[in-house]
């Protein structure tokens, strides 16, 4: 299925939000949901393959573009990390009948902490890639943090695409808001979190830290010596899959 709407939230969120794209695929289990990184949308290979994996097993998918994003409505630089946060919820409590996983890359994988914080009673696995909550701390220098707050926005070259990749005062000031990384975090289903060592963007060491911070037990760190940030490899996607399924069955 493939649909544009602005699926109806329990609570109305504090403002309007654009309507939203997705494709939803009805299976049985638990609905797999994908949340995409930054600046990233749901037509990414990770995405597609997984669904096309969910799809031939029979299983609930979800993948879906924030608003700013992809097909959905809306502006990018007007969002911030708490709207997107929001939009996950939005599509969560529309779609998702029983329970959910959330896989969640780069951005992802913040968005999916926040959301099952909020709705512990749905989200009952995590899968991470390249995990980066809390970026907006250590993702960005002493001088980038400076220019955000006194310029409203700064441009980075894109390493994935022609455009440079824009960062707003609005989102920085969001991610500030809604850090995790501090203490204990309240999950106790089952998690995996893939990551490169490679990686550029978020150091594995973070994902480390990340594992010591979740209060599940049920949680290991799948470490790939040679995998960059995007992970998006046939044999990184396979991990992933095995991933998902390693979640499936310790429920």
């Amino acid at each position: 299925m493939t649909d544009t709407a602005t699926p109806p939230a329990p609570t109305p969120p504090a403002k309007e939000r654009p309507r939203l794209a997705y494709h939803h695929s009805p299976g049985t289990g638990p609905t797999i949901v994908f949340l995409s990184g930054y600046a990233s949308d749901m037509a990414g290979t990770k995405a597609v393959t997984l669904e096309a994996w969910a799809k031939s097993e029979g299983r609930a998918f979800l993948r879906f573009d924030y608003g700013g994003c992809g097909q959905s409505e809306g502006a990018f630089e007007d969002q911030t990390l708490v709207d997107w946060r929001d939009d996950a919820l939005a599509m969560i409590d529309a779609l998702v009948e029983e329970s959910a996983i959330l896989v969640g890359s780069s951005l992802g994988g913040w968005l999916m902490l926040l959301a099952a914080k909020m709705r512990p009673d749905l989200v009952k696995g995590l899968v991470g890639i390249a995990p980066a909550p809390d970026f907006t701390d250590w993702g960005f220098t002493t001088d980038e943090k400076m220019a955000l707050l006194s310029n409203g926005r700064i441009e980075r070259k894109n390493s994935y695409g022609p455009e440079p990749t824009v960062y707003t005062r609005a989102f920085w000031s969001s991610g500030e808001a809604n850090r995790l990384m501090f203490g204990e975090i309240a999950f106790d289903g089952p998690v995996r979190l893939v990551q490169g060592q490679r990686d550029p963007d978020v150091p594995w060491h973070r994902t480390a830290r990340l594992a010591e911070l979740l209060r599940s037990a049920d949680v290991q760190t799948w470490l790939v010596k040679d995998g960059d940030h995007r992970l998006s490899r046939d044999s990184d996607i396979s991990l992933i899959i095995r991933a998902v399924e390693d979640v499936i069955a310790a429920l």
